[in-house]
């Protein structure tokens, strides 16, 4: 039985060698994009990592000294043709893309406070361009790089998509509009066997979340409430990426998993 269950684990081993992914969104060591980036390599996948401008390059470029022949490329997805040139020059470098991980958001800081009536038009569009429709043109650029055998496609949530999380406010009806892409994509991509799929995280500590008015507030209400007790470490989103970015979860579409130690799961 031992020998039977030692069999088991090897089959469930998750190798993504011969993978490729793509990720947009690494900012610096503290990004969930670069734990995600960290794991999928772990696992054996090349990973090629989608910068916004120099200043972002600068940063990654002292997180990957240690990378052989890295590929690093250059992309605004405020213009779809940006898009689709990132995920050409992907292609022709690395022969084919598997994976893309959408870690990308964005708001002006004066929309991440204050009242939700209050924002502008500017900063409503904004915020729901950069974070929710950039999720369409990568999702389609890249599907044309993508084998019959499909792929997958993962980006980032938070449970503001559902509930009034105060401060976070124009950022949730982003939210709420990516996590409905998330949905409308997955019947889009399924006959082409491509996945989609978006991970809900609990409050994390990063660059992003710094700027959001009330931070510390959801960070606590979350650690005391949730039905593990805890706050969720970085690592367990990754974990989770790399599930969904792998053949276990082969039979998984157009679904919004929580990683919140089951925040979402209270009404109280």
């Amino acid at each position: 039985m031992i020998g039977h269950l030692s069999t088991m684990r090897c089959m469930y081993t998750i190798d993504l060698t011969d993978k490729v992914a793509v990720v947009f969104g690494v900012a610096n060591h503290r990004s969930i994009a670069w734990s995600i980036t960290s794991i999928l390599r772990k696992a054996g996948a090349n990973v090629a990592l989608v910068y916004q401008n120099e200043r972002l390059k600068r940063s990654i470029d002292k997180l990957i000294t240690d990378w052989e022949d890295p590929v690093l490329v250059e992309c605004d997805v405020s213009e779809d043709s940006n898009v689709k040139r990132a995920f050409d020059e992907i292609s022709i470098r690395l022969g084919k893309i598997d994976i893309v991980v959408h870690s990308i958001a964005f708001a002006n800081r004066e929309d991440l406070g204050g009242r939700f009536v209050d924002t502008s038009r500017e900063g409503f569009n904004l915020a729901l361009e950069i974070s929710s429709y950039s999720l369409l043109p990568v999702t389609k650029y890249a599907a044309m790089h993508m084998s019959p055998e499909g792929g997958n496609i993962l980006t980032m949530s938070f449970q503001a998509a559902e509930k009034v999380f105060p401060g976070y406010n124009v950022m949730s009806t982003a939210k709420a509009a990516l996590e409905s892409e998330v949905r409308q994509l997955a019947h889009d991509m399924g006959p082409l066997n491509i996945r989609v799929n978006a991970i809900s995280a609990g409050p994390v500590d990063t660059l992003s979340s710094r700027v959001i008015a009330g931070y510390s507030a959801m960070k606590k209400a979350a650690a005391e409430r949730s039905p593990l007790g805890r706050n969720i470490t970085i690592e367990e989103i990754a974990q989770t990426a790399l599930y969904l970015c792998s053949d276990l979860s082969s039979g998984v579409t157009g679904e919004v998993v929580h990683v919140d130690s089951g925040y979402h799961v209270m009404g109280i």
